[in-house]
């Protein structure tokens, strides 16, 4: 198994509504984020992904977090924009971007400053098994369940 990372950063502002504290007042951070792909195979050169790739993927993403004010972005609108949130929304931004059959995002680590920082996962057996493996799995689960479910209906007819 392989595991990648690509470290960038972001400059925006943000506050946190209902936070009894400084942190409801607007204030700023420069972000610094750390997003993790891991793969089990390399491709015929070597590589399991382009670090070229990686990189302008997450540029594209958070150019959308860049010199904004969070609050103003969806889902951000709807739902505080913590370190927590916000490392889960590049998460599932780089799942969209990166995501095949052979590599997945495996975490996301968001900085708020030197000392402070939040990382999302979602834990499952892909990280204790193969991807491929998983995914032949659900799919006979979910015949074998299809069909007993089918049964089911049949036999109470």
């Amino acid at each position: 198994m392989y595991e990648l990372v690509i470290k960038d950063s972001f400059a925006s502002a943000h506050q946190l509504r209902g936070y009894k504290g400084k942190c409801e007042n607007l204030h700023g951070h420069n972000w610094k984020v750390e997003i993790y792909i891991m793969s089990e195979l390399l491709n015929e050169i070597g590589l399991a992904v382009d670090f070229h790739d990686m990189k302008r993927e997450a540029k594209a993403l958070l150019d959308q977090l860049d010199h904004k004010v969070i609050n103003e972005i969806f889902p951000f609108t709807e739902i505080n924009p913590s370190s927590e949130n916000i490392a889960k929304w590049i998460y599932e931004g780089m799942s969209k971007r990166m995501n095949t059959e052979d590599i997945w995002v495996s975490r996301v680590t968001v900085w708020e400053s030197d000392t402070a920082a939040a990382t999302y996962f979602e834990e499952s057996i892909v990280r204790l098994s193969s991807r491929r493996s998983l995914l032949q799995n659900l799919k006979c689960h979910s015949r074998s369940v299809f069909e007993r479910e089918s049964k089911k209906r049949l036999d109470s007819c």
